[in-house]
């Protein structure tokens, strides 16, 4: 490969066209996580038994294929680099399995519906690897600059609120305008929309970025010995106990969010009054996290930070509602926003950062393996949050589209307040330990260099 500034300052288009890679990554990602699980039980017509099932064995299956993908993306060589690649070819595909996952009819058997949903929903989630682990590596390969680097995830991070505002804004209008006849038909149509987008915005993405920091060549290595590494790094350690807590939270508040609306304030158009309340706070909080490092040197501890008022936030939330509070809701709603989107850019944030110290560590850099485990274990917090809320709401006795028991209605009500409430908390005090300073960091990296030319 030839000789790169790797500390070099990273064009303003190169910092726009990846931020909407993670436009892309939620126009796919956070409908899914959002709508998914309510499309399968209210329209498509599956228990929530079977679905709880399904998010723990996709889990299995991400065990599987994510530190695949993550070895075969640092293996990749071509004349576009090692990541990049992989957004043009994987991207189209991946958007062809967004459309066929919501592409399912009420009508079928039972024992049809779940192959369908299994089959379907699992290479979905193959696709989106496919995509998300090269892309989320790409940050790291861009530059070995710090502060370039919180730029660039600052970028992603605004792009990415920005993009989840418009997805929770429109979304259920959208579906309610285009499945006026069929609420099927509705999911369908804003699946082939968001599919476009998400393959339109890697194509962008993949044409203005450039990876410049040179990877060492190395032999084939083993899992076990790339494992056993890993290990060794405390900081990632830290991060991607982040990464499963992180996943816990935010997917399973995601998926209750729209049954919470729904059954617990009595109406699913409040979900969109909501979402216009938090997608200013998510702007200016994913901008504030550039301050907040440049004060404390430290993204673990910027994190740990946004996170503890997040959980704060939210614990407060349960003692008000739209109805009888709408004020006080939707102002709690705007601050535990803010707060989340500062954690959210910090977090990411931290995992370029990792590859470096790792690397400094053992003599290994691995950056798409790192990035897969980082992947696997966000997806794990996301299927334990996910089959957990479906699990107990079929416990306590769901039923689509009736007036809800009070069991259930208090299970979607905690389930949007005190858990991920206390749930941060914890996040925040896992991270409170992050020691990779800037400072630690830099010196790193000079050493790092110094060792190449030798």
């Amino acid at each position: 490969m030839e000789s790169k500034n790797e500390n070099v300052k990273v064009p303003l288009i190169s910092k726009i066209a990846y931020g909407f890679g993670d436009v892309g990554c939620n126009f796919s990602w956070m409908f899914v996580s959002n709508f998914l699980m309510i499309f399968y039980t209210d329209v498509f017509g599956i228990s929530m038994a079977a679905v709880s099932a399904l998010m723990l064995f996709s889990r299995f299956w991400d065990a599987i294929n994510d530190p695949i993908v993550g070895g075969l993306t640092d293996k990749t060589k071509t004349k576009w680099g090692r990541y990049r690649p992989w957004l043009l070819i994987a991207a189209p595909i991946t958007a062809v399995l967004l459309i066929m996952t919501f592409w399912a009819h009420p009508d079928w058997s039972d024992r049809s519906k779940v192959i369908y949903m299994v089959i379907t929903y699992c290479l979905l989630v193959l696709g989106y690897t496919c995509v998300n682990i090269p892309y989320g590596t790409l940050c790291g390969a861009m530059t070995q600059d710090i502060d370039e680097r919180a730029k660039i995830n600052t970028s992603r991070s605004v792009s990415a609120m920005v993009a989840i505002g418009i997805i929770n804004i429109i979304t259920v209008p959208l579906i309610g305008k285009l499945g006026s006849q069929s609420a099927k038909t509705g999911y369908l149509l804003v699946a082939i929309i968001y599919g476009c987008i998400f393959a339109a915005c890697h194509f962008f993405c993949f044409a203005k970025t450039k990876e410049q920091v040179i990877m060492p060549e190395k032999d084939k290595i083993s899992i076990k010995v790339q494992l056993r590494a890993v290990m060794q790094n405390r900081p990632y350690i830290l991060a991607l106990i982040g990464q499963v807590l992180f996943g816990f939270t935010l997917y399973g508040r995601n998926a209750d969010v729209l049954y919470y609306f729904t059954y617990v304030e009595g109406n699913a158009s409040y979900y969109t009054t909501y979402s216009m309340c938090i997608i200013i706070p998510s702007i200016i909080g994913a901008a504030c996290f550039q301050p907040v490092f440049r004060k404390l040197n430290n993204k673990g501890r910027t994190a740990s930070i946004f996170a503890l008022f997040t959980g704060i936030s939210m614990l407060c939330m349960f003692f008000f509602n739209v109805k009888e509070t709408p004020a006080a809701f939707y102002t709690l709603a705007g601050i535990t926003q803010f707060f989340f989107s500062g954690f959210n850019t910090a977090i990411y944030a931290i995992i370029p950062d990792c590859v470096e110290y790792g690397e400094w560590k053992t003599g290994l850099r691995n950056d798409g393996f790192q990035y897969a485990f980082v992947s696997l274990g966000n997806k794990i917090g996301m299927a334990i949050g996910t089959a957990l809320l479906a699990a107990f709401l079929g416990k306590y006795g769901y039923v689509a589209n009736q007036v809800q028991n009070p069991a259930v209605l208090s299970i979607m009500r905690h389930s949007f307040t005190t858990i991920p409430g206390v749930l941060w908390i914890v996040t925040a005090i896992v991270l409170f330990f992050y020691r990779l300073n800037k400072k630690r960091y830099n010196e790193i990296v000079e050493d790092l260099k110094k060792n190449r030319v030798k």
